[in-house]
């Protein structure tokens, strides 16, 4: 018998606030589990204090369950000439702002060092992207009282989560914003969309499964739902809540944004991520082949964002956004929960 999250994690509403590393907040996933769904906080680029402020400042708020997510990964050690090549391609962008690009104090958070600071903040649940933890990384956390999800981009991602213990899968389709969560193989191959990944994991799977990618209302809960699927996770849906952390220059281009305004680019981070397409993707395009991989791109174009952030400038952020994009509605967290709510009711919730 497949166990059944929601009655596990008391929610009134099968919703699961993706866990938008950058972009969310404590108030946000506090608003979130507090009205009946599971708030989520993306820890990938936390550091271990941070993470163990965040979790306290949302228990601050809310009794309720949440989520703590972390990308799974290994610190980088690049060779100099990839990095000075890919900071040669930036001093255009970076000279925009009157600024050069320099190396970064560091690559990424060590990822030990955060799955330490994981087990002891003791999330309900502890979810984890980008990579595949080992059996015993699994055990330890459960041990601590956490649930662990994995997400998946293709079955085999999928049947590999629960071959190590996971307590259950998101299905991660191509529609969805932010950053591929592919291990397996190619990212190109593993660009498969939400229904039919959704459809085969629970056909494949004894563990239960989590639909992600271009859900927007209460219509998609209960579709996803009709074909198996035990919960939802939305991140687009929630990046417009005022309690999120964007600034109004990324605001201000959600707003308008349309479907096929999106694209799937590395160029920004250097990891597959769906996003708005602005100038900075237009103008490293053309060397997207040879742009150094997750995390080096990414720390190196940190500093433009903050600078393009302060200057209210959108062309020059990571725009990350889904599919469904052109659905968001800007509403407090609380407000779009009851709405979804109301929605998922009237499409014949299971």
């Amino acid at each position: 018998m497949t166990r059944n999250l929601t009655q596990e994690l008391d929610l009134q509403l099968p919703v699961v606030q993706g866990p938008m590393t950058g972009s969310d907040s404590p108030a946000l996933a506090a608003a979130v589990s507090d009205a009946g769904g599971l708030g989520s906080l993306g820890c990938g680029m936390r550091s271990p204090q941070a993470m163990a402020e965040a979790a306290a400042a949302v228990r601050a708020q809310t009794d309720r369950p949440f989520a703590m997510n972390l990308f799974v990964q290994a610190t980088p050690a690049p060779d100099a000439a990839t990095v000075q090549q890919a900071l040669q391609r930036l001093a255009p962008l970076y000279a925009r702002f009157g600024a050069e690009p320099a190396v970064p104090a560091q690559w990424c958070e060590d990822f030990a060092q955060q799955l330490d600071a994981l087990v002891a903040c003791r999330p309900a649940v502890a979810s984890f992207t980008f990579g595949i933890l080992s059996a015993a990384q699994v055990q330890r956390l459960q041990a601590a009282g956490s649930q662990v999800w994995g997400t998946a981009t293709t079955v085999a991602e999928a049947l590999a989560w629960q071959a190590v213990g996971a307590d259950a899968v998101i299905a991660s389709g191509s529609e969805a914003g932010g950053h591929r969560g592919t291990f397996l193989a190619d990212y190109a191959a593993s660009m498969v969309s939400t229904l039919p990944l959704l459809r085969d994991c629970v056909l494949q799977l004894q563990v239960p499964v989590i639909a992600a990618g271009g859900i927007m209302d209460g219509a998609g809960i209960a579709a996803a739902q009709a074909l198996g699927a035990q919960a939802v996770q939305m991140g687009t849906a929630f990046l417009v809540c005022p309690e999120s952390a964007i600034n109004a220059a990324y605001r201000a281009a959600l707003a308008t944004a349309q479907a096929t305004d999106t694209v799937t680019t590395r160029t920004i981070s250097g990891r597959p991520a769906r996003g708005i397409r602005n100038a900075m993707v237009d103008a490293l395009e053309a060397d997207e082949a040879a742009i150094p991989p997750y995390p080096v791109q990414n720390a190196l174009t940190g500093a433009l964002r903050k600078l393009a952030g302060a200057a209210g400038d959108a062309q020059y952020l990571s725009l990350w956004a889904g599919q469904g994009v052109a659905l968001a509605r800007a509403l407090p967290a609380a407000q779009l929960l009851q709405k979804l709510k109301e929605e998922w009711l009237a499409a014949g919730a299971q």
